[in-house]
Order: C-alpha cells, then sequence, then structure tokens
C-alpha cells in the first residue's frame, strides 16, 4: 500500500512526488514512456516557477538550473510591427530533455519509486485506489493524475473540449548563427510560432534553437508549411540548420482546468491546457504538483479526511493558478479578431513598450 501512487512523469508527476516524499510519503511514479526523450513544448521556464524548481531538484541535478540560459526580454512580431519588453524577473531555457531527466533523477534521489515504461489501463476506487497497469495492480491512499491533455484518464475527465478547430503543435530544434537572446514570436493567421535560444552550457552545442508552433491543422501540418505563414520568420528560417527530426502533437484541446475528478488530483496539463504562448506550461505543471502534494500531507498523517484534501486542493488550484487561463482565453480572443479590428491595438501597443510589459506580466 502506497501512500499516493503519481501516473506521469513530467514536470507535474515529479513535482508532486518529489515534494511527497520528501514529507515522509511513500510514493510509486509511474510513467508509460522513457527518458529522456524531447517533447512539443516551447521549453520556457517562467521566473514564477525557478526557485520551486531549484528546490525540486537533487543537488547533483541543479546544474541544469545553473547552466540554463535567461531571457530577459520577448518579441512579439504581430500585423508587420515588433512589440518589445522586458521579462521580469528572467525567465530561464531549459530542454525538456534535460528538465525532465533531472527531475526524474530528483525523484529517484528523494525516494520515490520510479517506474518507465509502465501504462496505467484503470482506477479503481474503494476505501483506497488500485491502480491496474501493464506491470500489475497497485494499492494507493491517494492519486494524481499528471499523465498530460492527451491519455485516456485525462480524456475521461474532460470530455472531448472544444473540437470546432483542430489545433497542432509542432517542435524541432535548429542550429542558428548568433540567435538572438530573447524569446520571439510570431503571429499569423491560424497560429503562432516561438523561437528562443538554448543553453550553450548544456551539453547542447553553442547556436540552438528551439523553434514551437501551435497551429490549426488546415492551415498547416509540417514547420516548413509554418515558417512560409509569416515573412519575417519565412526568411530567418532559411538561416537555420536542422539538428533533430521534428516532432509534433495532437490534438490541443482547449478547456475550462478542473482540478478534482472521482477522488483523484490533476495536475499540470491533465488539469487544464493553457495557451503556450504565455510561456506558463512548465509553471503550472511544476506548481501544480507541489501544491497537490502538499493539500494531502495532513491527510497522510491523519489530520484530514481525502475529502477534506481534495477540497483545498481544489480551492487553492482556483485561487492561485486558475487565472493564468483566464488571462490566456481573453488574449488569443483578441490575437483571433480580424487585422483591421485588432490594429489600433497592435499599433498603441507598438508605441508603449510598458504596456507590451504590462500585458506580459498578466499572463503570469
Amino acid at each position: 500500500m502506497y501512500d499516493l501512487i503519481v501516473i506521469g512523469g513530467g514536470p507535474a508527476g515529479t513535482s508532486a512526488a518529489i515534494t511527497a516524499a520528501r514529507t515522509g510519503a511513500r510514493v510509486l511514479l509511474l510513467e508509460r514512456g522513457r527518458f529522456p526523450r524531447h517533447k512539443v513544448c516551447g521549453e520556457y521556464v517562467s521566473s514564477e516557477a525557478l526557485s520551486l524548481l531549484g528546490e525540486l531538484l537533487d543537488p547533483g541535478c541543479v546544474a541544469v538550473l545553473g547552466n540554463a540560459l535567461r531571457i530577459s526580454r520577448t518579441r512579439l512580431f504581430l500585423d508587420g510591427r515588433i512589440l518589445r519588453a522586458s521579462v521580469e524577473p528572467a525567465a530561464a531555457s531549459i530542454t525538456r530533455f534535460d528538465l525532465d531527466r533531472a527531475l526524474w533523477n530528483s525523484a529517484e534521489g528523494s525516494g520515490v519509486t520510479a517506474r518507465q515504461q509502465v501504462t496505467v489501463q484503470k482506477i479503481s476506487r474503494s476505501s483506497g485506489f488500485l491502480v491496474s497497469t501493464s506491470a500489475g495492480e497497485f494499492e494507493a491512499r491517494a492519486v494524481v493524475n499528471a499523465s498530460g491533455r492527451w491519455s485516456n484518464l485525462s480524456a475521461s475527465a474532460h470530455g472531448n473540449g472544444d473540437a470546432r478547430s483542430k489545433w497542432i503543435g509542432l517542435k524541432a530544434h535548429f542550429a542558428e548563427s548568433s540567435p538572438s537572446a530573447t524569446v520571439d514570436l510570431y503571429f499569423f493567421e491560424g497560429g503562432y510560432c516561438g523561437v528562443q535560444p538554448l543553453s550553450e552550457g548544456s551539453d547542447w552545442a553553442p547556436g540552438r534553437i528551439n523553434v514551437c508552433a501551435m497551429v490549426r491543422a488546415e492551415i498547416a501540418c509540417k514547420l516548413p508549411d509554418v515558417f512560409e505563414l509569416h515573412p519575417a520568420l519565412r526568411e530567418r528560417a532559411t538561416q537555420w540548420q536542422p539538428l533533430m527530426d521534428p516532432i509534433s502533437a495532437a490534438p490541443l484541446l482547449f478547456r475550462q482546468p478542473r482540478a478534482v475528478q472521482d477522488g483523484i488530483l490533476l495536475t499540470g496539463d491533465a488539469a487544464g491546457f493553457v495557451d503556450p504562448f504565455v510561456g506558463d506550461g512548465i509553471s503550472l505543471a511544476l506548481r501544480s504538483g507541489a501544491l497537490a502534494a502538499q493539500c494531502l500531507e495532513p491527510f497522510f498523517r491523519g489530520g484530514v479526511s481525502l475529502e477534506q484534501a481534495l477540497r483545498r486542493y481544489g480551492e487553492e488550484y482556483q485561487g492561485q493558478l486558475a487565472a493564468v487561463f483566464c488571462s490566456a482565453s481573453k488574449i488569443r480572443r483578441i490575437l483571433q479578431w480580424r487585422p483591421i479590428m485588432r490594429r489600433p491595438i497592435v499599433s498603441l501597443l507598438s508605441n508603449s513598450p510598458a504596456a507590451v510589459g504590462y500585458l506580459v506580466r498578466n499572463t503570469r
């Protein structure tokens, strides 16, 4: 009997597992894939999560944070204009390949029983939880679902979401001579593409950049086609040399966040998918995982019931994290306006870096 079973070994799952294990809980972490691997992700860790990340990492793994390139400026390419703003405090650029490996190793170093290539098939609840997997059955007093937005477990929690527009995610690393030390977002009809440099102090070669796009499937389904959708992006991409095969993820569905389902705590993308352009996905994953474990701690000690712990997590999630989804949704709707309606706002923002900075801060 485990105190906690965490399903999913990404930032949300490892954050929950590490936090719970360090309070004395017996934790089992299950991951259906195998680390390390590349994932469709902007690989941008906002400042709100950097101190938490530093606390989660074992001493032998903190180099992934110390080597991270700091991003202190952003550029938005929209309607023929460039909107500039400062990112204060600075964010960090960390590949998911490095981040997931460091967090997984830190979980094992914290006493978590961590198993890869194990698929969860069913979760049953009676006095506790029975988790049926490809590796057998496991029992726990509580379960955290950090399995992401596409798993069968997450789909049952949210339904099909808004499938009126089918969005896909695309990502690859490229080599670029003297990349700008900014996170650049290129907006076009039907999507956007982000470009940012990766740390030269890590295992990656200098000049490596991450290119990650979210686009409607009827507009483009390959990165070269995405590059053609924005003149400045098209010109910049002609100088790039591919460093990995592109990867994709689909569908990307926007849904209202939900923190609890059938007595299970939902974290990260399993709780809700936030628009990637706000750059808060990894931060929300780390923070929601840690919050879930913190709310469960009194239950593990016998101070409260599981229902009370679930209620507290739902309230804390709503108060601390849900506002990001609302802000991101409002900005996305504005960006989807017709250019003639959007142009006055873009013109105003292009002449006011302070206003762009205010907009950036309000997606945190």
